[in-house]
């Protein structure tokens, strides 16, 4: 199987995701390790701060002793010479060996001695002079050598010791043999003792550093979670109490904060409890009410019909005023009954008695129908209306009266308040949803009436007429229609600039996904790029022989 950049990056970056999300989510976890990193950070400082003070300490009481033992054996050894009898080569020889000898005793075994002859030694006595140990003289460097030719009273450096790898320090001086000439005494010190004496205090203070920074922790995630598990009770309660579970309650334990909350959490519960039982009872009165008199209207409204249709039959042999009143009569029925379906069909969805049939069907093929259902009106307005149809499938699982319900009321809408100009319509699929937009470029919307336009009864222009008739519901039950389906109805308006209507319905029990097949707004020009414009046959009802990928294509 081949692996994309994509897919790659998603498994690489998912455990980081998973821990990011952990550290979101759980306080205790963001307080503990917060305080583990400023702890680790303080002890960290603090133990740099306190080993380099110690390290100081030591090396500096060692040189100062170091510089005391080695001016005093330097001293000796310039006595030593300065009063030896020597007269020839072999005397002098057999003194430089003497002086070593002794040189090495004073300054025992973590003392290396080394002797050079001095380069501006012009003497012509040949003596042999070397080193305690081997290649001890090579941590004698150039610049040691300048200071100790120069003049300079007790050169000293730090050096590493060949052999060892130690630290040390090298100490030099001038010492002048009688007919021999001058040459350089050098003491090399090791430091190896106190470097096991600094090791071993770093070790006790990382040691103490890590138990005290342990306790911390563990002092830490306790004294959170006495802190956070009321919080957490507080939180798995409101969860419930969110699902319905109106009888949930906190425990109450102690007389502190803590329990201050949970008391003050219940008596909330409580006061929600009786508002909500409250409102409930309330809205079923309300809805019985709807109900009921949608119901009992009934049968008065079908007498009055019954009367509306003879007198609208008659009405040529009426006078013109009368002939008149019995058509307005009509047709105020008519939205009666409209009114009255409408109530009825909310009554249902709001008690949770919504019936739906689900069915495979082509959502172009419901659009298309719909849209020449309205085409002649639209017509008789000057309003053009434009359909596009993507290539591919539409399909989808859903109730095609009322899906088609929801899309009739967005083109009424639409051809409401387009004020003459064009309406747009575009149908996409995606594997995970199906989405039609419905788009006009009229009156607009402000984003008060974005956020009002699904309410019940509300209207954008109160003075406004509706010259399409409708009852003020239309848009309100499609939002319940989508909604029911699993899927959103989604509106987008600017003053001026018209208003757009998006319709998302899932084709997988995956759901809607993330990325929609249509955007929200989309240009004038973009619907073009959807797909083909589809022919329109005007007028009639709706029908249900065709449409979608088989429906005619605009030339």
């Amino acid at each position: 199987m081949r692996l994309t950049a994509r897919s790659v990056g998603a498994v690489l970056f998912a455990p980081l995701q998973r821990a990011l999300r952990r550290w979101m989510r759980s306080m205790s976890l963001r307080v503990v390790v917060s305080t583990l990193v400023v702890g680790l950070g303080t002890v960290a400082l603090l133990g740099a701060y306190v080993s380099s003070d110690i390290r100081d300490g030591l090396v500096d009481e060692r040189v100062e002793g170091v510089l005391s033992e080695s001016a005093r054996d330097a001293s000796t050894a310039q006595d030593r010479a300065n009063t030896t009898t020597a007269t020839n080569a072999a005397d002098l020889q057999s003194f430089v060996y003497d002086l070593q000898l002794e040189l090495r005793g004073l300054g025992g075994v973590n003392r290396g001695l080394v002797m050079l002859r001095s380069p501006d030694n012009t003497s012509a006595v040949p003596l042999t002079i070397g080193e305690s140990t081997e290649d001890l003289r090579f941590v004698v460097s150039d610049e040691m050598r300048d200071a100790v030719s120069a003049g300079l009273s007790q050169p000293w450096q730090f050096v590493e010791l060949p052999q060892s790898g130690s630290p040390g320090v090298v100490v030099g001086s001038q010492l002048d043999i009688p007919l021999a000439g001058p040459y350089e005494l050098y003491f090399v010190y090791s430091l190896a003792e106190e470097q096991a004496t600094l090791a071993l205090i770093q070790q006790v203070l990382a040691i103490g550093a890590g138990v005290l920074v342990g306790l911390v922790v563990v002092m830490t995630w306790f004294v959170t979670a006495q802190a956070v598990r009321p919080v957490r009770q507080a939180a798995r309660v409101a969860s419930r109490l969110a699902e319905g579970r109106l009888s949930e309650r906190m425990t109450v334990r102690g007389q502190d904060e803590m329990a201050t909350l949970a008391r003050t959490f219940n008596e909330m519960a409580e006061s929600l409890q009786r508002q909500i039982t409250r409102m409930e009872h309330l809205s079923r009165l309300q809805r019985r009410f709807v109900s009921d008199v949608s119901h009992e209207l009934r049968t008065p409204l079908t007498t009055i019909r019954m009367a509306s249709d003879v007198l609208y039959d008659a009405r040529e042999d009426f006078p013109p005023h009368v002939a008149r009143s019995a058509e307005l009569l009509s047709n105020q029925l008519d939205r009666f009954e409209a009114l009255l379906s409408d109530l009825l069909e909310i009554s249902r969805i709001d008690a949770g008695a919504a019936q739906l049939e689900f069915e495979e069907h082509d959502l172009a093929d419901v659009v298309r129908d719909e849209v020449e259902a309205v085409a002649a009106i639209a017509a008789d307005m000057g309003v053009e209306l434009r359909l596009h149809v993507a290539p591919g499938p539409n399909t989808a699982s859903f109730d095609r009266p009322r899906v088609g319900r929801i899309v009739r009321n967005l083109l009424s809408n639409a051809i409401e308040h387009c004020q003459g100009s064009p309406v747009d319509i575009a149908v996409r699929s995606n594997r995970r949803g199906t989405a039609v937009v419905v788009r006009d470029y009229g009156l607009g919307l402000t984003p008060h009436q974005v956020d009002r336009v699904f309410d019940r009864f509300w209207r954008g222009d109160a003075a406004r007429a509706r010259t399409m008739g409708g009852t003020g519901l239309g848009l309100s039950i499609a939002r319940e229609d989508a909604t029911l389906h699993g899927g959103k109805l989604e509106v987008w308006g600017s003053p001026g600039k018209g208003a757009s209507f998006r319709m998302l319905l899932p084709r997988t029990s995956e759901g809607l996904g993330h990325n929609a097949p249509l955007k929200l707004v989309l240009r004038e020009s973009e619907f073009e790029h959807v797909g083909p414009r589809v022919a329109l046959h005007h007028g009639g009802p709706p029908k249900d022989d065709g449409g979608g990928e088989n429906a005619e294509v605009a030339p």
